[in-house]
């Protein structure tokens, strides 16, 4: 992926859905590991609730594809 910018259209518009949640997710982690850990332990108390909420999300995207409505069905690959 170019950027987590067009992993997020990707996935916005359902079109290899699986693969941009994956990297998502793993952009997610790195992100937290970087910008809030060395704050503090907890996600509560170093501001990264949405990161750490992002990386678990976006598994889960990658685990069940496209929806019906997703361009990956339309091209019959959810």
């Amino acid at each position: 992926m170019a950027s987590e910018h067009d992993a997020g259209a990707l996935l916005l518009l359902g079109l290899f859905t699986r693969i941009a949640a994956f990297s998502l997710s793993g952009e997610m982690a790195f992100a937290y590991f970087i910008g809030h850990a060395p704050k503090g332990f907890y996600p509560l108390t170093n501001g990264g609730e949405s990161a750490v909420l992002f990386c678990f999300i976006f598994p889960y995207l990658a685990a069940a594809g496209g929806d019906a409505w997703s361009l990956d069905a339309l091209r019959g690959k959810a």
